[in-house]
């Protein structure tokens, strides 16, 4: 998994791919050899949708505006791409 959500980061942030598209997720897909037929059923399922609009309401209640936005503990939100090498810090700090 973390293989297909850093490919999806890197598409968008790095490479400017618009990640709404079939043709660019079964690129992607294909790259990392998952199977492209039982991704796209996945993403239709309605389960896995209620699932995502579950995850993006709580990230909204909880001050969140865009991706990636990221909690260390429960109130230390961070914002972008560009704010890993605070979290890392963060999370250092978190276990000394």
């Amino acid at each position: 998994m973390l293989s297909f959500t850093r490919a999806i980061f890197e598409a968008y942030w790095g490479d400017d791919k618009d990640i709404s598209q079939d043709s660019v997720l079964g690129e992607i897909c294909g790259r990392l050899g998952i199977d492209q037929t039982k991704f796209f059923d996945a993403i239709k399922d309605q389960a896995i949708k209620d699932a995502l609009k579950a995850n993006t309401d709580e990230v909204i209640a909880r001050g969140g505006f865009g991706s990636p936005t990221i909690f260390v503990d429960k109130t230390d939100m961070y914002f972008g791409n560009d704010r890993l090498p605070l979290i890392r810090a963060a999370l250092e700090r978190r276990k000394a």
